[in-house]
């Protein structure tokens, strides 16, 4: 997505999309480095290429050879992925019109190993069109188990004999209906069961039946331009056998199960190449001539689009008209993002990889987007600001920077110390790296006594901060921290020491004893040391029992003891429990509270503070929101969008949405890359 960067915000993506980096962004055209990025090379990709030079014209080209390449694999590589299934009219969950069908209890996944049944039906005209008269189904060593007659539900108007075999003297004392061939099929197919068949979803359907794993013969021997073969003809080329002769009235459905299940079998032991090369002649009708002056092959390409190429996967990019590193006829130029949309969710089958390029933004914003994206990238460097800073006061006269630093450490790093000496008494504006740190010290040292003293620790007071708890809550609650929290661990005289009661936007915390004095040693000041034996060993020890600790984080220089922890637990329930039990792990000296700092945030603050700091502390130009009013409905409108088309692909799709974020003359304004796999099995991510 072009000129978006960091500072834009997504509810949509952020919620589904749970992978999340922070780069600088290319100077170049993103979609065109994608396209052409180089490959490392292999001896996997080496002996690819050779056995492609080594192919002859023939099967350069051949409609198997550019759908299956030339490799000979397992079954799984032959099944019909849902997109086939929907092109080739099969009968799907959830599409229109097969409502009413049953549905056999497919696993989700199979091996090369599943088993393979063959599956045949007859079917005869009705008053509502084709229904089922005849099943048959064989399993993998071609033995039948299961032919059974069916009696249609509604009137014969023709038996089809020549073609089914069924006349009406058979049908006359016959009482099993769909339904009961229905049960028995759902009964006798294994869940990781494959069934094979020719043109078999013609089949599915006379059996009102869904089944996901799927094999077709028809489109294993495919010809050019979606033609294909008729089983009869597969039998008799490949088999050596024949089937559906004149001289037999009808088909034989147990017949055609087995030629369709040995022309699978065959395939998938032979190989699409071996197979070609076998049958070229005879079923495609022309042979492999090569000219005797054939020119060397060139050196072969590394680029990532063509080596998706080579191994047979489609590439396409979308978008408007841009100078992308891809072939003509794998683009499509669109005026809009709206139309782009439209024209994607159109496709019958997704390309392997599809890159869509959203401009809308960056044509609303020219001609000065880069100083709008920089305006908007200040603003909301300054509301973090605001978002980690407090301010805390009264401090004896003679206090330090140094001094504030030491007592404010012990609840996160802490980015910057600025003294406010008033007429009357000493403040201090104190700004933490992490959101966490501001939050911990409004919760422990608001009340702190110290030389008899109790300091105050506030927010600061400016709009931007008007929302401060809904924006705290929503962080809180980001599936990246559902499950992570934030802790320190306090040195005894400053756990003992520290007053909790304030009032912070509304929200009134714990109270401690006022009156409490610290051990004096500087100023009456004791140096804490907030990670004093924090540990991942003490810290799982402390917070496992509220539930399983999956990973403890304690970011710290090198030779430095780590100031803080975050603590991921296995599920939600952890840190639910961890934080009920706030005030027992206070007694410990832990402060806890639910993490609030994306994991990609640090980076992004140390890529944009440069520039940040390059263009002042103007309030009025970095506190102003009338552009926000004007981005936020294209904001919603792509949102809107982007859910609209990650729910159109089908699952086990690796999405990738990047913000390119910009080059200025201050500084680069950063991109985030957010990446997830959609699974149906976890609803939409």
């Amino acid at each position: 997505m072009r000129d978006y960067s960091q500072c834009h915000d997504f509810g949509f993506i952020t919620s589904i999309l749970l992978q999340r980096v922070t780069f600088t962004p290319s100077p170049d055209n993103v979609a065109s480095e994608i396209f052409s990025s180089e490959v490392p090379k292999s001896d996997s990709l080496s002996q690819l290429h050779k056995e492609n030079s080594e192919l002859p014209k023939a099967l350069k080209y051949h409609p198997v050879i550019t759908k299956f390449g030339t490799q000979r694999r397992g079954l799984t590589a032959y099944l019909l992925t849902q997109e086939e299934m929907v092109g080739s009219h099969y009968p799907v969950k959830g599409l229109p019109g097969f409502e009413e069908f049953a549905s056999t209890e497919s696993v989700d996944s199979v091996t090369d190993s599943s088993p393979l049944y063959g599956l045949d039906c007859e079917m005869c005209l009705t008053e509502k069109g084709n229904e089922l008269t005849r099943v048959s189904l064989v399993d993998s060593d071609g033995n039948c188990v299961l032919d059974d007659l069916v009696k249609p539900e509604t009137r014969i108007l023709n038996y089809l004999t020549k073609f089914s075999g069924i006349t009406a003297g058979m049908l006359g004392p016959i009482t099993t209906t769909l339904a009961d061939v229905q049960a028995k099929l759902k009964a006798l197919l294994p869940r990781d069961a494959v069934l094979v068949g020719h043109s078999l979803n013609s089949d599915l359907k006379a059996l009102k039946l869904i089944h996901r794993l799927v094999i077709d013969t028809s489109l294993l021997y495919r010809k050019e331009f979606g033609q294909r073969f008729k089983l009869k003809i597969l039998a008799e080329m490949i088999l050596r056998r024949q089937i559906q002769t004149e001289e037999v009235m009808g088909h034989n459905p147990i017949e055609d199960a087995v030629a369709a299940l040995e022309l699978a079998q065959y395939f998938i032991r032979t190989g699409p190449r071996q197979v070609v090369e076998n049958h070229l002649e005879e079923l495609w009708g022309y042979t492999i001539e090569e000219e005797s002056t054939e020119p060397p092959a060139p050196e072969p390409s590394h680029r990532f689009a063509d080596i998706l190429q080579t191994l047979g996967r489609s590439v396409a990019f979308s978008g408007k008209r841009s100078d992308v590193a891809l072939d003509l006829s794998n683009q499509q130029w669109h005026n809009s993002d709206k139309e782009m949309l439209a024209s994607f969710r159109r496709q019958t089958k997704c390309p392997f990889l599809s890159v869509l390029q959203f401009s809308s933004f960056s044509d609303h914003l020219k001609p000065c987007v880069l100083q709008r994206q920089q305006q908007q990238n200040q603003r909301v460097c300054a509301n973090l600001r605001d978002m980690c800073a407090v301010f805390a006061g009264p401090f004896p006269a003679a206090f330090t920077a140094k001094e504030v630093k030491r007592l404010f450490r012990c609840c996160g790093p802490v980015r910057k110390i600025k003294m406010l000496n008033t007429a009357v008494r000493v403040h201090a504006e104190v700004e933490f790296k992490l959101l966490e740190g501001a939050r911990l010290a409004l919760k422990t040292l608001n009340g702190y006594s110290l030389q008899g003293q109790s300091i105050k620790v506030h927010r600061p007071v400016n709009e931007s901060l008007l929302d401060l708890d809904l924006t705290l809550d929503a962080l809180a609650s980001d599936p990246l921290n559902a499950s992570h929290l934030y802790a320190v661990k306090l040195k005894p005289s400053v756990a003992e020491c520290a007053g909790s009661s304030a009032k912070v936007n509304g929200r009134t915390l714990d109270s401690q004893r006022p009156g409490a004095t610290s051990s004096k040693i500087t100023n009456g000041l004791h140096p804490a040391k907030a990670s004093d034996d924090l540990s991942e060993e003490t810290l799982r020890e402390t917070f496992g029992p509220f539930g399983a600790v999956e990973i403890v984080v304690l970011p710290a220089k090198p030779g430095k003891r780590a100031t803080h922890a975050y603590i991921k637990f296995g599920s939600s329930e952890g840190r639910r429990a961890a934080l009920s039990s706030s005030e027992h792990l206070r007694t410990e000296g832990y402060v806890i509270c639910p993490s609030l700092t994306p994991p990609h945030l640090p980076s992004w603050v140390a890529l944009t503070t440069t520039s940040v700091v390059a263009e002042g502390d103007d309030e009025e130009s970095t506190h102003t929101s009338s552009q926000d009013q004007e981005v936020e409905p294209m904001m919603g409108k792509l949102d809107r969008r982007l859910g609209k088309l990650f729910r159109f692909l089908p699952d086990d799709t690796l999405s990738v949405v990047v913000l390119l974020g910009c080059n200025s003359a201050n500084g680069p304004l950063p991109g985030l890359c957010f990446m997830e796999v959609k699974s149906g099995s976890r609803g939409e991510k």
